[in-house]
């Protein structure tokens, strides 16, 4: 509503989250089943370009989050951005909550991506764009973007 102009679109693997998020953003924002490892931008939406790609606290659940990183920058426009937010080390945590996190986040097959600065930076060396990220909340998460060339 804040940006009528402009167009959403979102996907996720899980039938049950698609269920959810289909309850909170109505017709606001248009959904489909697909891996972010392969999805095909123009086949879900008829776009093959986004500006800008956010994945929020989604890498930590994918197998192989690489795969994610790359298919989401090779479906960005020239000068698009991707934008990511995921757990980190707990690093300025005490580590009896850090090693807690961890365990709990376990039991759902959550998994802190802990090279994720590296792999952002790998993948914007890819493309031709830059990258950064930096560590929040005492290392309770991380936050990268990479930029594509304009």
């Amino acid at each position: 509503r804040k940006y009528p102009h402009s167009a959403f679109y979102g996907l996720d693997i899980s039938t049950e989250m698609l269920t959810s998020a289909r309850n909170k953003v109505g017709a606001y924002v248009q959904l489909a089943q697909a891996d972010a490892c392969r999805f095909d931008g123009a086949r879900l939406f008829r776009r093959s370009k986004f500006d800008r790609i956010f994945i929020s606290y989604g890498l930590s659940m994918i197998p192989d989050w690489q795969a994610a990183l790359r298919m989401s920058c090779a479906h960005l426009a020239p000068g698009g951005q991707l934008h990511v937010l995921d757990f980190s080390d707990q690093a300025g945590w005490p580590h009896w909550f850090g090693n807690g996190l961890n365990h709990w986040l376990a039991n759902f097959h959550v998994t802190p991506r802990l090279d994720l600065s590296r792999a952002l930076e790998t993948v914007a060396a890819e493309t031709g764009g830059h990258a950064q990220c930096s560590q929040l909340y005492r290392g309770y998460s991380q936050y990268g973007i990479v930029h594509l060339p304009g």
